[in-house]
């Protein structure tokens, strides 16, 4: 009896607490400007599709998407974390649909040191997220191959490659020092700046070292085209499929939010 009264108790949480966010933590292989369209891109195009969606910029040692996108001056999850800051505070609307929240602030890097704070912080990453129905995080690994906040971890783990021997050597060299820290799980890999028979390739020669060596299983989630209506966009303060519907790039970030939206649609179900 006392199992059923803990399975229905249990039951009611869930139903009340509603559908998980679904978390997708993004490591670059790219350039911090094609790092940037990209997550820009793809929250344009994921509100276009009638998601509520989030960026979240996790990065310490270097310039994230809320620098970018001028974002950072509002309170930091730090802030939220230390009780300075209410979190509302810490998400600021974007023109472009979407809400950026950042776990520090200028000024703040490194500050994350102490066990209880990392937790407070976490937590408070976990009530923003719950708001929204995609989380797109601008992650990045520290010395000791950890993500900054465990919930990070616990998403899917995006890996953005263009199709260069350097970045592809920086994307599976980022993957082996994932796995070795969280061991073996499976990673999504995002081509850009690449036609679709290029990404192609770059994906099942990743997919393959990737199985043979480290027994991981690559997912190919998709790839955008080099366009120069890109940079156009975000020149003009835009999202390419809002400044220029047309463009190649705004066909490809449409697909790849169709891939993101049938995901969430699936796992909600």
């Amino acid at each position: 009896m006392a199992s059923f009264d803990f399975d229905q108790a249990e039951g009611l949480r869930r139903m009340l607490a509603g559908p998980k966010p679904r978390i997708f933590t993004f490591l670059s292989a790219t350039s911090a400007e094609e790092k940037g369209a990209m997550l820009v891109n793809l929250g344009a195009s994921l509100v276009q599709a009638g998601r509520d969606v989030l960026l979240f910029d996790a990065c310490n040692a270097t310039p994230g998407i809320a620098s970018r996108l001028n974002a950072d001056r509002t309170g930091s999850l730090l802030q939220v974390a230390r009780e300075e800051r209410h979190v509302d505070a810490a998400v600021q609307a974007m023109p472009q649909g979407f809400g950026v929240a950042a776990m520090l602030r200028p000024g703040q890097r490194n500050a994350i040191r102490d066990a209880e704070l990392m937790l407070r912080t976490n937590t408070a990453f976990n009530t923003l997220a719950g708001r929204s129905d995609i989380v797109l995080v601008d992650a990045e690994l520290d010395k000791d191959d950890s993500f900054p906040l465990p919930s990070l971890a616990d998403g899917e783990i995006v890996v953005q490659v263009a199709n260069t021997p350097e970045s592809i050597k920086t994307a599976y060299t980022l993957i082996k020092r994932v796995n070795g820290e969280l061991g073996r799980r499976p990673f999504s890999i995002l081509v850009t700046g690449a036609a679709e028979k290029e990404a192609q390739l770059v994906y099942q020669n990743m997919a393959q070292a990737a199985n043979r060596y480290l027994a991981v299983k690559l997912n190919s989630m998709g790839s955008v085209p080099a366009d120069d209506h890109l940079k156009r966009a975000m020149q003009l303060g835009r999202a390419v499929v809002d400044a220029f519907p047309l463009a190649g790039a705004s066909v490809a970030f449409r697909r790849l939010a169709g891939r993101f939206v049938l995901a969430d649609t699936a796992a909600a179900s």
